[in-house]
This record gives structure tokens, C-alpha cells and sequence, in this order.
């Protein structure tokens, strides 16, 4: 479980696209020298990203990318599921089954399974509670972010 260089790098290069002025487009040798990602990687993520909806993009001379909608409506979520996917796939267990071609826990007594669904349930959570201008805050500002109530608690302490 992990995420992957594309879905970091497509978030990132998407977010240069959202720092840039309204109305403005920016090319994918900028966005590429800005975030030192090759520019055919650049294009492929932009390609997959213009293909959702979450971005525009015009040739010629003056092309370039802009965002297909307003940063506060675009949430981090369709991003990660665009280039993508979830970090837990409950598919992950039918390919992952140890020596055997099964698993050797049913879903009643794999706890660790439960685990992985909980992890993913509150990530899934903040990032439908996020949105790029979220995104577009100083760093500082997004650790301090409040994370949506609905989000359960993953670990209980008992007190001793």
C-alpha cells in the first residue's frame, strides 16, 4: 500500500496548472522544469487528467493546460482515482495469497484485512474532503488542516 509516482507527480504537476493565473495555460516544459518530472511523464499524467474532465488543454503557439473547473470544486479524491487508484484494493488479497493459489484466511478471521479497509476508508475521507485550492495553501497551513469528523479512529489507546 502506497501511492504511486503517478498519482504524487499528477497531483503535483496538476497543482502548478492550479497556481497558475486564471485564464492562463501553462505548458508542459514549464510544468516539467518546475517539477522536475520528464516532460513526456508531465504530458501522460495531463493526457489521463484532460481525459476525466479536470483539465483543458489547447495547442499552438499559445497553448498549454488550464483547469477545466474552479480549484475549489476539484477534489484531491477524482485526482488520485484518475491516475490511479485507491492505496488498498480489497482485490489485493486474491493476488497476494501466500504459498497456495487462495488465501488461507477467510474474511471472518483476517483482522489485518479489516486493518487495510479502515486505513483506506479515512484516507478516502480526507481526500473527499480535500480540494486543490486546499491544495494551493502554504504547507504550514495544510498540516493544521481539519480532518472531517466522519473519519474513524484507527488506533484506540487503552489508558493503564
Amino acid at each position: 500500500m502506497k501511492l504511486s509516482a503517478q498519482e504524487e507527480y499528477g497531483l503535483r504537476c496538476l497543482l502548478q496548472v492550479a497556481q497558475s493565473p486564471q485564464g492562463q495555460s501553462v505548458t508542459i516544459p514549464e510544468i516539467a522544469d518546475a517539477e522536475g518530472v520528464s516532460p513526456h511523464n508531465v504530458a501522460r499524467y495531463l493526457g489521463t487528467l484532460r481525459k476525466c474532465g479536470i483539465v483543458d488543454s489547447e495547442r499552438g503557439q499559445h497553448g498549454g493546460y488550464t483547469l477545466a473547473r474552479e480549484p475549489s470544486t476539484v477534489l484531491v479524491s477524482e485526482v488520485i482515482s484518475a491516475l490511479g487508484g485507491p492505496l488498498y484494493d480489497p482485490s489485493f488479497c486474491n493476488h497476494f495469497t501466500g504459498a497456495g493459489d487462495t488465501c488461507q484466511h477467510t474474511a471472518v478471521d483476517c483482522s489485518i484485512r479489516g486493518l487495510w479497509m479502515q486505513v483506506q476508508s479515512a484516507v478516502d475521507d480526507v481526500l473527499s474532503h480535500t480540494t486543490l485550492q486546499n491544495l494551493l495553501v502554504a504547507d504550514d497551513d495544510m498540516t493544521g488542516m481539519h480532518v472531517a469528523p466522519s473519519a474513524p479512529a484507527l488506533l484506540q489507546v487503552e489508558p493503564t
